[in-house]
């Protein structure tokens, strides 16, 4: 198949001029057929499709620099809807991190939550900035698989609204959040198990020699445990929403589409995981915390306390909401280009579409149920051998 081909969707509108079948009525116009080097044609809607897409995401398998930039382009053709739910998501989250902050820790967070040089309370402040890491991943992963019809419309250049995107991921949005929670718990549970020696020595008070020797083979053993989880289930998040998949199917499919390709899957999300930290925290989030410093000073109380809390919380949801979709548009993209490598979906779709295929009909990302049939099937026949 080669260069862009007309398309028209079976239900497309009927032109005025269509020809007539003889009673007066117009004939419903026939999908067209391929035609190499065709312009653009009417698909459902009036929308004007050609195909191959000509969209800013190439519909194939994509390179390590094309998944970076993919969700870059994702978030450009659609701002509204993507920073529109990142936005929510961000704010939602980082309302609950102070509001949590101010819960757990009590009176001493009034001098925890300001930027001092000197922390008072190392346990406290570290408490704090786990919870925030903790509750700010869980919103990049309900995100990200929000996030899975928008780059699926995108990657076919088919234009998105946030109306549409939620209609989209509304009937499987509790088991995006559960699935999300699954994600998270189990890579941190995973991660915690390896340091239960370590912790229990430090509690009881052992040799340090023992101790030290726990800290250096449990912590790398739990980094990589995490690590390998993570990035093992993270496309369950995109194929519970296209695909419609209970919790359990999700995980199953994330561990299908995984296999084979764990480490390119793990160095992409790891040099998006630096680009995020580098623009999140360092370009993003320093002039509020330079202003912070500037207007309120390093030991706040008071009216002072509220105003400094307001510009470090409404610092961490401009530069999370920008930042955290970008991050979720990677793990959607790498849940799209598995399809690709593992099941050969584009080339599926490139195959089905001149056939009638409306590519931008979500259900095109669901795989086809096998049936298992209740007895076994009968044996294939054997070939017979002439003498």
């Amino acid at each position: 198949m080669s260069g862009p081909q007309h398309w028209t969707a079976p239900d497309a509108a009927v032109p005025s001029h269509a020809p007539s079948d003889g009673s007066g009525a117009a004939a419903p116009e026939r999908p067209a057929p391929p035609v190499p080097g065709g312009a653009s044609a009417a698909g459902r809607g009036g929308v004007e499709t050609t195909w191959p897409p000509e969209g800013e995401i190439p519909f194939r398998p994509l390179g390590t620099a094309e998944l970076l930039d993919g969700s870059i382009a994702c978030i450009r053709r659609n701002p509204r809807p993507v920073l529109g739910l990142s936005v929510l998501i961000t704010a939602i989250v980082q309302l609950l991190n102070t509001a949590g902050g101010y819960a757990l820790l009590s009176d001493a967070a009034q001098e925890e939550l300001t930027p001092e040089p000197l922390m008072r309370t190392l346990g406290a402040q570290a408490m704090l900035g786990a919870l925030g890491m903790v509750m700010s991943a869980y919103g990049t992963l309900v995100l990200a698989g929000m996030l899975g019809p928008a780059i699926a419309r995108t990657l076919v250049d088919r234009p998105v609204t946030l109306r549409r995107l939620w209609q989209d991921v509304r009937p499987a949005f509790g088991r995006l959040l559960a699935v999300a929670a699954v994600i998270l718990g189990v890579s941190l549970l995973a991660a915690a198990l390896p340091l239960l020696p370590f912790v229990a020595l430090l509690v009881g008070d052992g040799p340090a020699v023992a101790g030290l020797a726990a800290a250096v083979v449990g912590f790398p053993v739990a980094a990589a445990l995490m690590i390998w989880l993570y990035v093992l289930l993270v496309p369950a998040l995109p194929a519970v929403v296209l695909e419609r998949q209970s919790v359990a199917g999700a995980l199953r499919r994330a561990r299908w589409l995984s296999h084979g390709r764990w480490w390119h899957s793990m160095s992409t999300l790891l040099l998006a995981l630096i680009i995020t930290v580098l623009m999140g925290f360092l370009a993003l989030r320093l002039p509020f915390l330079l202003a912070q410093l500037l207007l309120f000073g390093e030991d706040a109380s008071g009216g002072a306390l509220l105003g400094s809390l307001t510009i470090d919380t409404l610092g961490r949801i401009v530069s999370w909401s920008l930042i955290t979709p970008f991050d979720a548009g990677v793990i959607a993209l790498l849940y799209a280009d598995r399809r690709m490598r593992r099941e050969g979906f584009d080339l599926e779709v490139h195959i089905r579409v001149p056939e009638g295929l409306d590519p931008g009909d979500l259900s095109v990302w669901r795989p086809a149920e096998v049936p298992v049939a209740s007895t076994p099937p009968a044996p294939f026949p054997q070939p017979e051998v002439r003498p």
